[in-house]
């Protein structure tokens, strides 16, 4: 073949494969509808999905923004529990007082019970520990004390108060625990 059949042979075919693909022009418009709304649901849904990536992006940070004050205000709050405690302690002692130092003591008093109400109004609360069995996310055993009065595991005494805000332990217990007298300390009595 020649050049000049081979372009003539070329230009037969390209009108047949025109003629194939040709479209009506409802078909045409129809076939770029089609096309359009799919393309606007994938837009839609990237939108969606974008949106909401968004939203639970907004909740955790509140979330971790809620947490981190808890936790600074719970540091805070340990660091004023050790003088609190020593405030409670020495007005445990005011019995044998002379009758001005109780009205001092009274005062003192007044001033510790202010504190823990501030302390409730933000949700922190003291916990009772004597008489509950020792959990070890509650309570710090300082002391194991064997007797027959009470059930093993028991606490017996509360040596430093525990306080809690809604689940979390802002500082745990110290106490004593009951432990079972041994068969050594029964035979040497």
């Amino acid at each position: 073949m020649t050049k000049k059949e081979k372009k003539t042979a070329a230009t037969e075919e390209a009108p047949k494969e025109q003629e194939e693909k040709t479209f009506s022009p409802n078909e045409l418009i129809s076939e770029q509808l089609q096309q359009k709304t799919k393309e606007a649901g994938e837009f839609k849904d990237k939108y969606f999905r974008a949106l909401a990536e968004m939203e639970n992006t907004k909740k955790r940070l509140m979330q971790e923004k809620k947490e981190l004050v808890s936790y600074s205000v719970s540091n805070i709050i340990e660091d004023f529990l050790g003088p609190m405690d020593n405030l409670e302690n020495a007005l445990s002692f005011t019995d044998n007082l002379s009758e001005e130092l109780k009205n001092w003591a009274v005062g003192f008093k007044m001033i510790l019970d202010q504190f823990k109400s501030a302390l409730e109004n933000h949700g922190i609360f003291s916990y009772e520990s004597i008489g509950k069995k020792f959990d070890p996310h509650l309570h710090e055993a300082v002391e194991m004390v064997e007797t027959n009065d009470h059930e093993e595991g028991v606490i017996i005494e509360e040596l430093l108060k525990g306080y809690k805000q809604d689940k979390r332990i802002i500082r745990v217990a110290k106490v004593k625990v009951a432990k079972s007298v041994s068969k050594e300390s029964k035979e040497n009595t």
